[in-house]
Protein backbone atom coordinates (compact mmCIF):
# COMPACT_ATOMS: atom_id res chain seq x y z
CA UNK A 1 0.00 0.00 0.00
CA UNK A 2 1.86 3.40 -1.05
CA UNK A 3 0.39 6.47 1.10
CA UNK A 4 3.17 8.51 -0.13
CA UNK A 5 3.06 11.99 -2.03
CA UNK A 6 6.25 13.04 -3.66
CA UNK A 7 7.83 16.31 -2.78
CA UNK A 8 9.51 18.30 -5.65
CA UNK A 9 12.82 18.95 -4.07
CA UNK A 10 12.91 15.13 -2.72
CA UNK A 11 12.37 15.94 0.90
CA UNK A 12 9.32 14.75 3.34
CA UNK A 13 8.52 16.37 5.82
CA UNK A 14 6.69 14.73 8.88
CA UNK A 15 5.14 15.97 12.35
CA UNK A 16 4.55 13.54 15.55
CA UNK A 17 2.59 14.00 18.35
CA UNK A 18 0.62 11.59 20.91
CA UNK A 19 -3.20 10.81 22.27
CA UNK A 20 -3.20 9.90 25.75
CA UNK A 21 -0.34 8.27 27.59
CA UNK A 22 1.46 5.75 28.10
CA UNK A 23 0.64 5.49 31.81
CA UNK A 24 -0.46 2.35 33.59
CA UNK A 25 0.46 2.34 37.24
CA UNK A 26 0.45 5.40 39.38
CA UNK A 27 2.69 6.64 42.25
CA UNK A 28 1.12 4.01 44.09
CA UNK A 29 1.78 1.21 42.08
CA UNK A 30 -1.73 0.67 41.47
CA UNK A 31 -3.07 0.74 37.56
CA UNK A 32 -4.37 3.61 36.78
CA UNK A 33 -5.67 2.86 33.66
CA UNK A 34 -9.04 4.29 32.02
CA UNK A 35 -9.03 6.67 35.73
CA UNK A 36 -9.89 10.12 35.14
CA UNK A 37 -7.03 11.72 33.31
CA UNK A 38 -5.62 8.07 32.21
CA UNK A 39 -6.29 6.99 28.88
CA UNK A 40 -7.39 3.90 28.35
CA UNK A 41 -5.29 3.84 24.64
CA UNK A 42 -2.12 5.61 23.48
CA UNK A 43 -2.05 6.69 20.03
CA UNK A 44 1.10 8.01 18.48
CA UNK A 45 0.32 9.68 15.08
CA UNK A 46 2.50 11.55 12.40
CA UNK A 47 1.18 13.99 9.90
CA UNK A 48 2.54 14.36 6.26
CA UNK A 49 2.39 17.93 4.87
CA UNK A 50 3.36 18.84 1.63
CA UNK A 51 3.74 22.42 2.10
CA UNK A 52 4.40 23.07 6.12
CA UNK A 53 5.05 26.70 5.00
CA UNK A 54 1.44 27.12 3.37
CA UNK A 55 -0.31 25.47 5.78
CA UNK A 56 1.51 27.75 8.68
CA UNK A 57 0.73 30.87 7.16
CA UNK A 58 -3.15 30.02 6.50
CA UNK A 59 -3.27 28.90 10.00
CA UNK A 60 -1.91 31.64 11.87
CA UNK A 61 -3.43 34.25 9.67
CA UNK A 62 -6.84 32.37 10.96
CA UNK A 63 -6.12 32.64 14.18
CA UNK A 64 -5.08 36.57 14.35
CA UNK A 65 -8.11 37.36 12.64
CA UNK A 66 -10.12 35.31 14.93
CA UNK A 67 -8.65 36.49 17.99
CA UNK A 68 -9.87 40.28 16.41
CA UNK A 69 -12.96 38.88 16.06
CA UNK A 70 -15.34 41.01 18.01
CA UNK A 71 -17.47 37.49 18.34
CA UNK A 72 -15.09 35.98 20.48
CA UNK A 73 -13.69 38.87 22.68
CA UNK A 74 -14.82 37.47 25.80
CA UNK A 75 -13.99 33.49 25.11
CA UNK A 76 -11.91 32.36 27.86
CA UNK A 77 -9.35 30.41 26.01
CA UNK A 78 -9.04 33.29 23.78
CA UNK A 79 -7.63 35.09 26.47
CA UNK A 80 -3.69 35.79 26.58
CA UNK A 81 -3.58 35.14 30.36
CA UNK A 82 -5.52 31.76 29.51
CA UNK A 83 -2.23 30.15 27.29
CA UNK A 84 -4.52 28.34 25.08
CA UNK A 85 -5.81 29.77 21.31
CA UNK A 86 -4.21 33.12 21.82
CA UNK A 87 -1.22 31.59 21.51
CA UNK A 88 -1.90 28.43 19.29
CA UNK A 89 -4.48 26.10 18.45
CA UNK A 90 -5.66 23.05 20.56
CA UNK A 91 -8.47 21.14 19.79
CA UNK A 92 -9.22 20.59 23.06
CA UNK A 93 -9.37 24.33 24.15
CA UNK A 94 -11.05 25.57 21.52
CA UNK A 95 -14.48 26.08 21.68
CA UNK A 96 -16.60 24.45 18.71
CA UNK A 97 -16.66 27.46 16.55
CA UNK A 98 -13.31 27.66 16.23
CA UNK A 99 -12.41 24.19 15.63
CA UNK A 100 -15.00 24.28 12.76
CA UNK A 101 -12.76 26.83 11.03
CA UNK A 102 -9.70 25.15 11.80
CA UNK A 103 -11.36 21.80 10.36
CA UNK A 104 -12.19 23.93 7.13
CA UNK A 105 -8.62 25.27 6.48
CA UNK A 106 -7.60 21.62 6.64
CA UNK A 107 -9.31 20.58 3.17
CA UNK A 108 -7.63 23.24 1.42
CA UNK A 109 -3.87 21.15 1.82
CA UNK A 110 -2.55 17.90 1.31
CA UNK A 111 -2.30 16.50 4.19
CA UNK A 112 -1.84 12.37 5.03
CA UNK A 113 -1.95 11.03 8.59
CA UNK A 114 -0.93 7.88 9.83
CA UNK A 115 -1.27 6.43 13.46
CA UNK A 116 -0.64 3.42 15.22
CA UNK A 117 -3.05 2.57 18.32
CA UNK A 118 -2.19 0.42 21.61
CA UNK A 119 -5.14 -0.75 24.28
CA UNK A 120 -3.28 -0.13 27.21
CA UNK A 121 -5.03 -3.17 28.93
CA UNK A 122 -3.38 -5.37 26.60
CA UNK A 123 -0.23 -3.15 27.10
CA UNK A 124 -0.47 -3.95 30.66
CA UNK A 125 -1.16 -8.05 30.03
CA UNK A 126 2.43 -7.61 27.71
CA UNK A 127 4.12 -6.27 31.37
CA UNK A 128 2.70 -9.13 33.78
CA UNK A 129 3.90 -11.66 31.48
CA UNK A 130 7.21 -9.78 31.34
CA UNK A 131 7.56 -9.91 34.93
CA UNK A 132 6.47 -12.99 35.72
CA UNK A 133 9.69 -14.45 33.19
CA UNK A 134 11.88 -11.43 34.25
CA UNK A 135 11.05 -10.37 38.08
CA UNK A 136 13.31 -7.30 37.39
CA UNK A 137 12.12 -6.05 34.68
CA UNK A 138 10.27 -2.36 35.14
CA UNK A 139 8.12 -0.91 32.63
CA UNK A 140 8.15 2.70 31.56
CA UNK A 141 6.47 4.64 28.93
CA UNK A 142 8.73 5.41 27.11
CA UNK A 143 9.26 1.43 25.78
CA UNK A 144 5.63 2.01 24.74
CA UNK A 145 6.32 5.28 22.93
CA UNK A 146 10.01 3.80 21.23
CA UNK A 147 7.81 1.16 20.06
CA UNK A 148 5.23 2.69 18.46
CA UNK A 149 7.62 4.94 16.74
CA UNK A 150 9.92 2.01 14.91
CA UNK A 151 5.90 1.04 13.80
CA UNK A 152 4.78 3.83 12.29
CA UNK A 153 7.69 4.66 11.18
CA UNK A 154 8.51 1.02 9.37
CA UNK A 155 8.11 2.37 5.54
CA UNK A 156 8.31 5.98 5.45
CA UNK A 157 11.73 6.62 5.42
CA UNK A 158 13.21 4.75 2.01
CA UNK A 159 11.69 6.97 -1.00
CA UNK A 160 13.23 10.57 -0.26
CA UNK A 161 17.13 11.83 0.20
CA UNK A 162 15.94 13.68 3.35
CA UNK A 163 13.66 13.95 5.59
CA UNK A 164 12.60 16.41 8.51
CA UNK A 165 10.39 14.40 11.37
CA UNK A 166 9.60 17.15 14.00
CA UNK A 167 8.34 15.86 17.30
CA UNK A 168 6.02 17.56 19.98
CA UNK A 169 8.28 17.69 22.78
CA UNK A 170 6.94 16.38 26.79
CA UNK A 171 8.14 16.85 29.55
CA UNK A 172 11.53 18.21 30.36
CA UNK A 173 13.66 15.58 29.10
CA UNK A 174 15.51 15.39 25.70
CA UNK A 175 14.39 12.39 24.17
CA UNK A 176 15.76 13.37 20.68
CA UNK A 177 18.94 10.83 20.76
CA UNK A 178 16.07 7.96 21.48
CA UNK A 179 13.78 9.00 18.67
CA UNK A 180 16.90 8.99 16.45
CA UNK A 181 17.67 5.26 17.55
CA UNK A 182 14.44 4.56 17.26
CA UNK A 183 13.77 5.78 13.64
CA UNK A 184 16.88 4.51 12.46
CA UNK A 185 15.93 1.08 13.80
CA UNK A 186 12.66 1.43 11.40
CA UNK A 187 14.59 2.52 8.54
CA UNK A 188 17.06 -0.33 9.23
CA UNK A 189 14.82 -3.17 9.28
CA UNK A 190 13.01 -1.73 6.50
CA UNK A 191 15.86 -1.83 4.06
CA UNK A 192 17.15 -5.30 5.41
CA UNK A 193 13.32 -6.86 5.33
CA UNK A 194 13.16 -5.56 1.42
CA UNK A 195 17.87 -6.19 0.91
CA UNK A 196 18.07 -2.35 -0.40
CA UNK A 197 19.98 0.07 0.81
CA UNK A 198 19.06 3.58 2.22
CA UNK A 199 21.23 6.54 2.68
CA UNK A 200 18.13 8.98 3.43
CA UNK A 201 19.12 11.83 5.88
CA UNK A 202 16.95 11.75 8.85
CA UNK A 203 16.66 15.17 11.01
CA UNK A 204 14.68 14.69 13.94
CA UNK A 205 13.41 18.13 15.29
CA UNK A 206 12.13 18.78 18.99
CA UNK A 207 9.54 21.58 19.39
CA UNK A 208 6.15 22.16 21.25
CA UNK A 209 3.59 23.14 18.46
CA UNK A 210 3.09 27.06 20.46
CA UNK A 211 6.28 26.80 17.71
CA UNK A 212 5.47 24.81 15.37
CA UNK A 213 1.90 24.95 13.31
CA UNK A 214 1.76 22.16 11.76
CA UNK A 215 1.86 20.20 15.23
CA UNK A 216 -1.63 22.29 16.27
CA UNK A 217 -2.61 20.27 12.86
CA UNK A 218 -1.53 16.87 13.97
CA UNK A 219 -3.11 17.70 17.60
CA UNK A 220 -6.56 18.22 15.61
CA UNK A 221 -6.58 14.99 14.16
CA UNK A 222 -5.52 13.14 17.26
CA UNK A 223 -8.15 14.46 18.75
CA UNK A 224 -10.39 12.99 16.26
CA UNK A 225 -9.13 9.65 16.98
CA UNK A 226 -8.52 9.62 20.57
CA UNK A 227 -12.92 11.14 20.86
CA UNK A 228 -13.30 7.72 18.81
CA UNK A 229 -11.61 5.16 21.02
CA UNK A 230 -12.28 6.74 24.23
CA UNK A 231 -15.84 8.56 23.66
CA UNK A 232 -16.85 6.64 20.80
CA UNK A 233 -17.58 10.12 18.81
CA UNK A 234 -17.38 9.44 14.90
CA UNK A 235 -18.71 13.01 13.90
CA UNK A 236 -15.14 14.75 13.87
CA UNK A 237 -13.24 11.31 12.28
CA UNK A 238 -15.66 10.95 9.91
CA UNK A 239 -15.42 15.14 8.70
CA UNK A 240 -11.48 14.61 9.14
CA UNK A 241 -10.96 11.02 7.16
CA UNK A 242 -10.04 11.90 3.62
CA UNK A 243 -7.13 13.28 5.24
CA UNK A 244 -6.54 9.63 7.13
CA UNK A 245 -4.24 7.33 4.66
CA UNK A 246 -3.91 4.57 7.63
CA UNK A 247 -4.88 3.96 11.19
CA UNK A 248 -3.03 0.58 12.32
CA UNK A 249 -5.39 -0.87 15.38
CA UNK A 250 -2.30 -3.31 16.74
CA UNK A 251 -4.47 -4.97 19.22
CA UNK A 252 -7.79 -5.60 17.07
CA UNK A 253 -6.81 -9.07 16.63
CA UNK A 254 -10.14 -10.49 15.78
CA UNK A 255 -9.50 -11.27 12.26
CA UNK A 256 -5.50 -11.47 12.55
CA UNK A 257 -2.58 -11.05 15.22
CA UNK A 258 -0.51 -8.39 13.54
CA UNK A 259 -3.87 -5.85 14.39
CA UNK A 260 -6.13 -4.66 12.19
CA UNK A 261 -5.87 -2.04 9.12
CA UNK A 262 -7.80 0.73 8.48
CA UNK A 263 -7.67 2.73 5.33
CA UNK A 264 -9.28 4.94 2.82
CA UNK A 265 -11.07 1.60 1.33
CA UNK A 266 -11.67 0.33 4.72
CA UNK A 267 -12.63 3.28 6.68
CA UNK A 268 -12.47 3.28 10.70
CA UNK A 269 -16.39 3.41 11.81
CA UNK A 270 -17.86 2.50 14.88
CA UNK A 271 -19.52 -0.48 12.97
CA UNK A 272 -15.49 -1.53 11.95
CA UNK A 273 -15.26 -1.75 16.40
CA UNK A 274 -18.71 -3.66 16.89
CA UNK A 275 -19.22 -6.66 15.28
CA UNK A 276 -23.10 -6.40 16.57
CA UNK A 277 -23.05 -3.21 14.31
CA UNK A 278 -24.18 -3.20 10.47
CA UNK A 279 -21.72 -1.49 8.46
CA UNK A 280 -18.44 -2.46 6.60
Amino acid sequence: MDVFFMAENKKRYYFVDEAGDGTLFGKSGGIVIGTEGCSKFFILGVLAVSDPEALTNELTILRQQLLADPYFKKVPSMQSEAKKTYFAFHAKDDVPEVRREVLSVFKKHDLQFLAVIRNKYKVLEYVRQRNSQDPAYRYHPNELYDFMVRILFKDLLHKENEYDVTFAKRGTQDRTTSLREALEKAQFRFATQRNISNNSVVNVIPTIPVKCVPLQAVDYILWSLQRFYEMHEDRYIELLWPSFSLVRDLDDTRNARYGCYYTQKRPLTLAALDNSLPGI
